[in-house]
């Protein structure tokens, strides 16, 4: 919202609508990557065993956070900095991207609702912290039962 009211030479109202067809586009892009490999990797899930080590997505959240942070640095500040040529643009292209990660998180909850299970990754392919790198070979299911999360990755509700 701070890059709305630096003046740029496009002007605001262009930056604006800029911003918000840049929005769509990142959105969609963001919810639409790697859906094939999710789904593949749904498919092709086992049941979790006695000896996995599963890790936990806040686990998996923070890990790929702490790995990419200076490429999140370096996000917003590219934000910042094209707010001066296109005022809003860059911040509306980065709640683009988290627009549609949400929207991903809402179809993988969709799909283990759906399934009736949990999707987790075991803790020693996870790797970088992507749910779906090259180095993660399937998933792991447990039922929603169990009481470890509720599906989507949110927490569990006690009631």
């Amino acid at each position: 919202a701070a890059g709305a009211f630096v003046p740029g030479p496009a002007g605001r109202r262009i930056g604006l609508l800029a911003g918000a067809a840049l929005f769509i586009v990142t959105a969609a892009a963001v919810a639409l990557a790697r859906g094939g490999r999710y789904a593949e990797l749904a498919r092709g899930a086992s049941r979790a065993g006695r000896g996995d080590f599963l890790q936990d997505r806040a686990v998996t959240v923070r890990a790929w956070r702490r790995g990419h942070r200076w490429w999140l640095l370096g996000a917003f500040v590219v934000a910042v900095a094209s707010s001066f040529a296109l005022p809003g643009a860059g911040g509306l292209v980065l709640a683009g991207a988290g627009a549609g990660l949400w929207a991903k998180a809402v179809r993988i909850g969709q799909r283990e609702r759906r399934d009736d299970v949990l999707y987790w990754v075991r803790t020693d392919w996870a790797g970088n912290g992507s749910p779906v790198a090259k180095g993660v070979h399937g998933h792991r299911t447990t039922g929603p039962a169990a009481g470890d999360a509720a599906p989507g990755g949110a927490r569990r509700r006690h009631r």
